[in-house]
């Protein structure tokens, strides 16, 4: 194992020409955004599709992919890829249910569309939990992340003539990773602070491409180093799959040292099958049953960082087939992110065997990302794999610096002290935000730094709390208009203090059972759904204009069509359906063939 990726100048001349090329899009587009609410948050309501689709997944991907996935495939295996494949079930209910909703709404930002159909007690605990969440589960994990893998890329600590044993032992101040958690977030957020979403949305499709490219050059050229002196792509395959299946020897070994631990009570485990028995502590089976409601409804429809390019959209067909698009991404995106961690673990399975839990194995396992890079891509293509790191850090950074400052801006700054605050003035203090939400999340990323968790199942878990109880009275105050805001307000209170007892028991040792976060947040929801109906047959039912056909589903009208297309080749329905098929091929290799 190393710390630092040896760069040669071809390297460096490749990362710099991804930048300069980053820079000349983001200033190309961002001065051609009106200088107002709509143009620096929304841009202009002018994104075509495949700025959406590339922009959303650009937002979506970030350090928690390329170091903590990687890092956990290594662990647990191929059911990693859960969470980005079962993606394009939630993105189904969004192409066809929820664009045509949310556009008719015509609002800015979630929070707004929740208050208009619920509170404004809604609006404003929605607003203040999102930005809470933002800088905590998104901007400083992100940060922080990318800042672990400039250090350990560049070798920051030695540089500066830090003793990296001293710092493992903490007797030293880790000044490398700091310098590089600071460095990124600088670099990260600037884009964000100066061309507002226009910007940042049509410099995500350079990064998108670069991320493919260099993202999949890591696969290709571990596949040939397992493919042995013929370096066959096939060959390669068959040995990944031949020791990922861990039937003999120290793959088996180091198998069955965390079995009990990532699967306890079963027996076996296996590492190629994205379908796990619901006792797995990280993706067990009902993730596919369910995760689009307790926790898919949250993060692509009402989560702003990501249904802001949603409102962003130049008509409802570019919506649509911008998310189709973020669907084949989806399903491209495990082969990037989680097949080098199948590959690693053919490579050096002795990595399970580095200590007694899966806590202990979990730091080593999250430098597999730099290790492959350093041990498998030659000259030039390094520079390429950092750029690509880089331009998923910067896409997904500025998406939420963006989207979280906009809330800060209009859904509490406007909203509750300055309603007249318009134009560039809103602009002006837009920036500002920005940069305060850029300090804290960097000083965050400090903390983080301390704790020495999982990156994966730090942002996870954070995740699983927080979306329950929001998903869970979103869903049911568009579906049933007899929920009252009283009913929806009181429901989200009540499933965070559900949500804590949960956690409470499990740490005590009380329920076992409710381990893994994945049932932590299914029993949350289902316990928020009973709540909310039964609160909503015992309250006074909502105003009129809280259950408008705008705010919620007309059953009898609903807009499922139009805009979808007028021939094949252009088609969102023939596009989504061919998605759905790979979907399900993909569940057919990893879930039933191995």
């Amino acid at each position: 194992m190393t710390n630092a990726v040896p760069l040669g100048y071809l390297d460096y001349a490749v990362f710099i020409v991804y930048i300069l090329a980053l820079c000349w899009v983001g200033w190309w587009a961002g001065r051609q955004r009106g200088d107002n609410n709509t143009g620096f948050f929304l841009a202009d309501r002018s994104l075509p599709w495949y700025v959406i689709g590339s922009s959303y997944i650009a937002a979506n991907i970030s350090t928690e992919h390329f170091i903590g996935l990687i890092g956990s495939s290594v662990i647990y295996g191929i059911c990693m890829a859960t969470g980005e494949w079962s993606s394009v079930i939630a993105f189904s209910f969004l192409i066809w249910l929820f664009i045509p909703f949310l556009l008719s709404a015509k609002v800015f930002t979630a929070p707004e569309f929740l208050e208009r159909r619920f509170t404004s007690a809604m609006r404003l605990f929605f607003a203040v939990v999102t930005v809470i969440v933002n800088v905590v589960g998104f901007l400083a994990p992100m940060i922080y992340g990318g800042g672990l893998a400039l250090e350990a890329a560049f070798g920051i600590n030695a540089a500066l003539g830090v003793d990296p044993a001293a710092v493992a032992a903490g007797t030293s101040v880790n000044w490398g990773l700091y310098l590089a958690i600071t460095a990124i977030g600088l670099a990260a957020g600037a884009w964000a602070i100066w061309g507002g979403l226009k910007s940042v949305a049509w410099m995500d499709c350079l990064t998108v491409i670069v991320m493919v490219i260099g993202g999949l050059s890591v696969t290709y050229f571990g596949l040939r180093h397992l493919g042995g002196k013929s370096g066959s792509l096939i060959e390669g395959f068959r040995v990944m799959i031949r020791d990922n299946q861990a039937t003999s020897g120290v793959y088996r070994q180091a198998v069955e040292r965390l079995r009990p631990e990532i699967v306890p009570g079963a027996l076996t485990y296996n590492r190629l099958s994205v379908l796990q028995p619901l006792c797995h502590q990280v993706t067990p089976w009902i993730h596919w049953a369910l995760s689009f409601f307790y926790i898919g409804l949250w993060y692509t429809v009402i989560n702003q960082f990501m249904v802001q390019r949603i409102f962003a959209a130049r008509s409802k067909y570019d919506a649509r087939l911008g998310i189709v698009l973020a669907s084949y991404l989806k399903l491209l995106i495990p082969f990037i992110v989680v097949v080098p961690g199948l590959i690693y673990f053919a490579m050096h399975p002795q990595i399970l065997l580095t200590g007694a839990s899966v806590n202990d194995v979990r730091p080593e396992a999250d430098k597999t990302y730099v290790n492959l890079i350093h041990e498998l891509l030659p000259i030039g293509m390094k520079g390429l794999m950092l750029a690509a790191l880089f331009g998923a850090l910067k896409s997904a950074v500025a998406a939420v610096l963006n989207a979280t400052s906009m809330i800060c801006t209009l859904d509490l700054y406007k909203r509750y002290l300055k309603p007249d605050f318009e134009g560039h003035k809103s602009v002006v203090m837009g920036r500002w935000v920005t940069v305060v939400l850029l300090v804290v999340s960097i000083l965050f990323g400090f903390y983080i730094s301390s704790l020495k968790a999982s990156l994966f199942v730090y942002i996870q878990t954070l995740f699983n709390f927080f979306a329950p109880p929001f998903s869970a009275v979103f869903l049911l105050g568009t579906l049933w208009r007899r929920v009252s805001g009283n009913a929806a307000t009181a429901t989200v209170l009540v499933g965070f203090a559900f949500g804590i007892a949960e956690k409470v028991a499990v740490d005590f040792g009380y329920t076992p059972w409710l381990a893994p976060f994945a049932v932590q947040s299914a029993l949350n929801w289902a316990f928020c759904m009973v709540l909310c109906a039964g609160l909503s047959l015992v309250l006074a039912p909502p105003r009129p204009e809280q259950v408008t056909d705008e705010l919620t589903f007309n059953w009898r009208h609903l807009n499922v069509g139009g805009d979808l297309g007028t021939r094949w080749w252009n088609s969102v329905t023939v596009w989504w359906a061919g998605s759905v098929g790979v979907l399900c091929f993909l569940i057919y290799v990893f879930g039933i063939k191995y």
